[in-house]
């Protein structure tokens, strides 16, 4: 039985404990103003958040860890009596083997600047997402983030060679492994890969680079069907110019909010098709890589006619196409705190679970639209709801009802790459298979049994019915 953490720590002993462990230039009495937590604790190394940990554990506090402030689940909320710990004074970047294709990095370390030194080797790290200038490596991890590149570099989870984290009781748990082949045991870094922060705070990880090419071509196709983007994305996948880097999905009601909102036009490139792929090849050779994007284009046209396209002629219109798909801030402003959520469909499945989600949101609570956009490469779709949130229980209710009820079956996930968090615990429990979810509970009782680590995230506070009975 997991049990409760003590309700009154002894607020003046917690901060002088963690004063002296940081620093107390490092200990501050408010969070930020959206959490609600009592202190805010920034350790610099591994064995500070240990300590962290240990006075947190003795004192009855649990902890949320806090990366770049760029989840949409609420993975990071806090309340009262909770210490929040960031990981902001842990963004050194320790090592990059060039040779090895490795890097090694602390986990407050933003992703863009891994990218950045990566690219003075020729390298990337093989994942790449709109927030890479805010998300941080360890949050990524926490997250199993996925981002445009899953389908070709796998998801946060194939990246990460070894990590090192701080488990619940302030124990160091240290595997920084840089080698691919590794069968020594129980490949335990995956407990902590996804888990968000509720098994254990993840401080340094050692993560796969990979060669970054030369050169990029993009075009952005008007497709009138789901059945026409994945042929394009199938020739994308054969051609022999380069590889395909990215193929975005932007549903109509999407690319023409974010078009307006930039004054972005092109005559040539209507904004009425049903749905519209960015594509992307990779390769060394320019010449190449406009070729193969004109072939594809070609291709296109001949079994769908009716398609448009406009073929980035220089690196600032690429820019700018890529800037229609990122500039998702866009639907908050014209929604406030606009219903978000993020599904992975088999690429078979897309077009008719689409047309599900939207004939039957179209049939709640007076209709509602969604804005559809996402990786279609790898069969993540973001729906955002043309509805300023949050929604009535009951309404929200009827939204996952829709959303969610099909995927098990259909061989999907009601959370592709946003996580669980506190938002979709709910999903999680009526979704998942009960030996899954069961045998969760009995990894976070092993490792977490005081519930320091991120209480109320991911997992429900109380043992479920069905496994008490077993």
């Amino acid at each position: 039985m997991m049990t409760k953490l003590a309700a009154a720590p002894d607020r003046s002993a917690l901060r002088q404990a963690l004063s002296a462990a940081v620093g107390a230039a490092h200990v501050r009495d408010e969070a930020a103003p959206d959490h609600g937590a009592t202190l805010f604790v920034l350790p610099g190394s591994t064995a500070e958040v240990a300590a962290v940990v240990a006075i947190a554990r003795s004192h009855g506090v649990s902890i949320v860890a806090q990366g770049g402030h760029t989840g949409l689940v609420g993975g990071c909320q806090s309340h009262p009596g909770q210490i929040v710990l960031s990981l902001t004074r842990m963004a050194l970047i320790e090592a990059v083997y060039p040779d090895e294709r490795v890097a090694v990095v602390q986990a407050g370390v933003a992703l863009e600047v891994l990218q950045t030194a990566a690219l003075m080797h020729g390298l990337e790290p093989g994942i790449d997402l709109a927030a890479r200038g805010t998300a941080t490596i360890g949050g990524m991890v926490s997250t199993n983030a996925g981002g445009i590149m899953a389908h070709r570099y796998g998801v946060m989870r194939h990246r990460v060679l070894g990590l090192e984290a701080v488990l619940p009781d302030g124990t160091i748990y240290s595997d920084m492994t840089r080698v691919v082949k590794n069968t020594a045991g129980y490949d335990l870094k995956h407990l902590f890969i996804g888990a968000e922060g509720t098994l254990g705070i993840v401080t340094r990880v050692v993560i796969k680079l990979e060669p970054l090419p030369k050169s990029t071509a993009t075009v952005m196709l008007g497709l009138p069907s789901v059945a026409a983007t994945l042929e394009a994305i199938s020739l994308a996948l054969r051609c022999d110019a380069g590889h395909l880097r990215a193929a975005e999905g932007l549903w109509q009601s999407y690319i023409q909010l974010t078009a307006r909102a930039q004054g972005w036009s092109e005559p040539s490139f209507p904004l009425d098709q049903p749905i519209c792929l960015l594509v992307m090849l990779g390769g060394g050779d320019q010449t190449d890589l406009n070729e193969g994007i004109e072939q594809i284009f070609g291709a296109i046209l001949d079994h769908y006619p009716t398609s448009t396209g406009i073929i980035a002629a220089s690196k600032r219109q690429e820019a700018d196409l890529w800037r229609l798909r990122e500039d998702t801030d866009q639907l908050y402003r014209a929604h406030a705190a606009a219903p978000s959520y993020d599904v992975s469909v088999p690429l078979s499945e897309i077009a008719a679970y689409v047309d599900h989600v939207t004939r039957s949101l179209a049939q709640i609570d007076g209709g509602i639209t969604p804005y559809v956009f996402g990786h279609l490469a790898d069969g993540n779709l973001h729906i955002v709801l043309n509805r300023a949130g949050p929604l009535e229980a009951a309404v929200s209710s009827a939204v996952e009802h829709v959303l969610y009820d099909i995927l098990r079956d259909l061989g999907g996930s009601f959370s592709a790459e946003h996580g669980v968090g506190a938002k979709r615990i709910s999903a999680l429990v009526a979704t998942t298979d009960p030996a899954k979810l069961c045998t969760m509970m009995r990894v976070k009782q092993a490792l977490d049994p005081d519930l320091i680590m991120n209480p109320g995230k991911v997992l429900p506070l109380q043992p479920l019915a069905r496994e008490k009975s077993q």
